[in-house]
């Protein structure tokens, strides 16, 4: 049996095909795992767990049905950062600390979403802050449905026209960042996502070889990283 971890889903009505893809997923390799770890933005909107948009329920009703039989364990992203208990309860999933550690299969291994890491992209940087912000999440969701979808609209826009002014290099991860959480956490192994630049990346951390896995998103297609005890991969989910 594997772990399998998967991330960058962003499941919305604007990608119909990814939803089914995710279900036959759950339906299927999903549930002869050990566990599944979704690292962030399963959703490309989460605007508070008691609005949930339409288009989620099936992958809810999916995701609640894995939950009973395999371990399944869900990271915010930079999407869905107001996922709470109520989302727990809703999908049987348990929510992780966005800097997570756990044993995989002997190998100390840290978990993140990867957003933290891209320290390089200052605006990016900023407007996190802004969002991750108590008082802005709780002036958000005492809004209608209505307005927080018309505020996540804006920001949706506003991001996509700031990125198209950016160099691709400043959206990726930072090195010295990624080496600055490894030694935080004395791990040799960390897995993330957010980049949408699925590899291996291997190289010295202290003089010993560490690993840095980026997974893929499900834009066109879908990626899962299967972990066994005698390594991990990369592989396409068709």
């Amino acid at each position: 049996m594997a772990t399998l971890f998967i991330s960058d889903l962003h499941l919305s009505q604007e990608r119909p095909t990814i939803t089914p893809l995710l279900l036959r997923f759950l339906q299927g390799p999903a549930r002869q795992a050990e566990a599944l770890y979704i690292l962030g933005d399963l959703f490309e909107a989460w605007l508070g767990d008691d609005m949930v948009l339409p288009d989620y329920q099936a992958a809810i009703t999916g995701l609640k049905a894995l939950s009973e039989v395999v371990p399944l364990y869900i990271m915010y992203g930079n999407r869905d950062f107001l996922m709470r208990e109520g989302f727990e309860a809703m999908t049987g999933g348990k929510l992780l600390d966005e800097e997570t550690v756990i044993d995989l299969y002997g190998c100390p291994t840290l978990l993140m979403h990867g957003d933290t890491l891209c320290t390089d992209d200052i605006a990016y940087q900023e407007f996190r802050t802004m969002v991750r912000n108590p008082q802005w999440q709780a002036e958000l969701l005492n809004k209608t449905p209505a307005e927080r979808l018309e505020l996540a609209q804006k920001l949706r826009q506003i991001s996509k026209t700031e990125m198209q002014g950016k160099e691709a290099g400043i959206m990726d991860v930072n090195q010295a960042a990624v080496e600055q959480a490894m030694q935080t956490h004395h791990v040799q192994q960390l897995i993330h996502g957010h980049t949408h630049r699925p590899a291996v990346h291997e190289f010295q951390l202290e003089d010993q070889a560490a690993k840095r896995i980026v997974l893929a998103d499900w834009y066109q297609t879908g990626g899962v990283l299967v972990c066994e005890a005698d390594g991990c991969r990369l592989e396409a989910v068709d």
